[in-house]
């Protein structure tokens, strides 16, 4: 019997090991990967039956990524294994394409059983996250896509790194700037996009904040270096 072939994405590789385990009795792991760069490349020459991703990784997380990969290979089940417990990541990770979404805390069986649902075309969202995401959907609030372009450039960075799960603290210092400042950017990210929390301005990141890498936050949006990091 043809075991289904799995792609691994993980900059995490403690992690990826112990998932490879967890899969190789009944699956063929094609590969592994540590960042969203690489995911897509991979996707496009291994062509595997499913995909299983973290989202915060280096160069494009996971959700972006996805994005990309269901535009080419609409049948490649995605499933997520994250740490994120915040409904807004749940909820941006289905509306990306994923089929399953699983805490990197919950039973190995659960993955399992997601990915299986995967493969079916069928959809899995673990059960601690299950009546806050259904209940969030009917709640959602709509922000314009085109309020992105409204964003200055230090703003446009702190919801890149908002998107790739950083607290403000680590923003702030790969930024190089205070996390008052950090504070700062997102309060008036939320009043200007008219958003009503923190929780939704996750989600707005995870959405429409595309194309930094971790390493690359000040080159790639070029910052004027006279700007004093504010």
């Amino acid at each position: 019997m043809i075991k289904p072939r799995i792609l691994l994405a993980d900059d995490h590789r403690m992690v990826a090991e112990g998932v490879r385990g967890l899969l190789e009795p009944d699956y063929e792991l094609v590969g592994i990967v540590e960042d969203g760069r690489a995911l897509l490349e991979a996707v496009d020459r291994l062509r595997p039956d499913a995909v299983v991703a973290d989202i915060s990784m280096p160069l494009l997380n996971g959700i972006d990524a996805v994005r990309q990969i269901k535009k080419r290979h609409k049948s490649v089940a995605v499933i997520f294994l994250t740490m994120h417990v915040d409904v807004d990541y749940a909820a941006s990770a289905f509306e990306a394409g994923a089929l399953g979404y699983v805490l990197k805390h919950s039973a190995p069986s659960e993955l399992l059983t997601a990915i299986r649902c995967g493969l079916k075309g069928k959809t899995y969202i673990t059960p601690l996250l299950a009546g806050e995401l259904l209940q969030y959907q009917r709640e959602k609030p709509a922000v314009s896509a085109d309020a992105f372009s409204q964003l200055t450039a230090r703003q446009r960075e702190v919801l890149q790194l908002i998107a790739e799960g950083f607290s403000v603290k680590e923003s702030a210092a790969i930024l190089g700037i205070s996390s008052r400042t950090v504070e700062f950017h997102k309060y008036t990210m939320i009043e200007s996009l008219g958003l009503k929390s923190s929780a939704e301005l996750i989600r707005f990141a995870v959405q429409h904040a595309k194309g930094v890498s971790r390493a690359g936050v000040r080159l790639a949006c070029d910052i004027d270096p006279s700007s004093g990091g504010s």
